[in-house]
């Protein structure tokens, strides 16, 4: 599959949305949710989602290849959020107009500090030289993965202490369609683009990745996996394809438009549980080809994967150390 767009922005859903007076399901304390209508978003048509490539939405959490200090550097997504002073107005504004929308930022005096490294993601906008807040309070952004942090020891996990690789999923070969590869990817490869991260200890591990004894954690290129004959853009075929279609054990579909626009649609838009089942993606075959890591003392991801390089599991969740 060709090289998809990159994830740096919150990405609009494929329905025009409405707000139903009923607690979230996705995030705490807000005491309404955002539904999808019947409706194709507008946004969508003008980016021809009818002729966009379909791509499984992974769950995990979002990273990012770019260059640091000279050298390329896997970066964590951290948006950097309202202090508790302007959340509590925030709030009360959602409250009082069931929106984001219409709300007045002061963005050098409401915002947590971010450490020196972040970034503003790509298209965020500016004013006055400072970066504007998303309609939901968020300045998405990235902060450079340090060793020494271990607030993203799982995104460290994935990198080779030796040289500048990732552990990454993807397609397996083409005798079987269903098989995944796990592999070492340099970082080189992956220069500005988005990838998941998944596993054990990310958004409850949907796809049953390892174990707490044992944790495992790879990444995910952003469209890197297809819809095999995704259902029509229409509400009432995708909600079915969704609740009952082979392939519809998914978060939900991402479409890559030609323009580089990218359009979603999640579960929860649809009224439909997450996860709800086995995810097909924890179910599909895997081989292992990781070489490298000649230290075979070491107890590091990297080179637990090494050890495994060649075997086959009949599902990635089965994928498994020896102690």
């Amino acid at each position: 599959m060709r090289s998809l767009g990159s994830v740096q922005h919150k990405i609009p859903c494929v329905f025009l949305t409405e707000v139903k007076e009923e607690p979230s399901r996705k995030r705490d304390c807000q005491q309404f949710q955002v539904v999808a209508t019947e409706t194709l978003n507008p946004v969508a048509l003008e980016a021809d989602i009818h002729g966009a490539v379909a791509t499984e939405k992974i769950d995990g959490t979002c990273c990012y290849v770019t260059l640091y200090n000279g050298r390329p550097h896997l970066w964590a997504r951290l948006d950097r959020k309202p202090n508790k002073q302007a959340e509590k107005r925030f709030k009360k504004h959602q409250q009082q107009h069931r929106s984001c929308r219409g709300f007045s930022w002061d963005v050098e005096e409401d915002f947590k500090i971010v450490p020196e490294a972040w970034i503003p993601a790509l298209r965020v906008q500016h004013l006055n030289g400072h970066p504007v807040p998303d309609e939901y309070g968020h300045i998405p952004g990235w902060v450079p993965v340090q060793k020494d942090n271990k607030q993203y020891c799982w995104h460290g996990s994935v990198l080779d202490p030796e040289g500048g690789a990732v552990l990454v999923l993807r397609p397996g070969g083409d005798e079987d369609e269903e098989e995944l590869e796990v592999s070492a990817v340099p970082l080189a490869d992956q220069m500005e683009r988005t990838l998941e991260l998944i596993g054990t200890n990310v958004n409850g591990n949907p796809y049953g990745l390892g174990s707490k004894k044992q944790p495992l954690h790879l990444l995910v290129s952003h469209g890197s996996f297809g819809v095999r004959n995704p259902p029509p853009v229409d509400f009432h075929q995708i909600s079915s394809w969704l609740r009952e279609g082979p392939g519809g054990r998914v978060e939900g579909i991402v479409w890559h438009c030609s323009d580089g626009t990218l359009i979603k649609v999640h579960r929860h838009h649809l009224g439909l549980r997450w996860p709800d089942g086995g995810a097909s993606l924890g179910e599909r075959p895997v081989v292992v080809r990781v070489v490298g890591g000649e230290n075979t003392d070491r107890k590091d991801l990297f080179s637990s994967f090494c050890r495994l390089n060649g075997q086959r599991f009949s599902r990635l969740q089965d994928v498994h150390f020896d102690s």
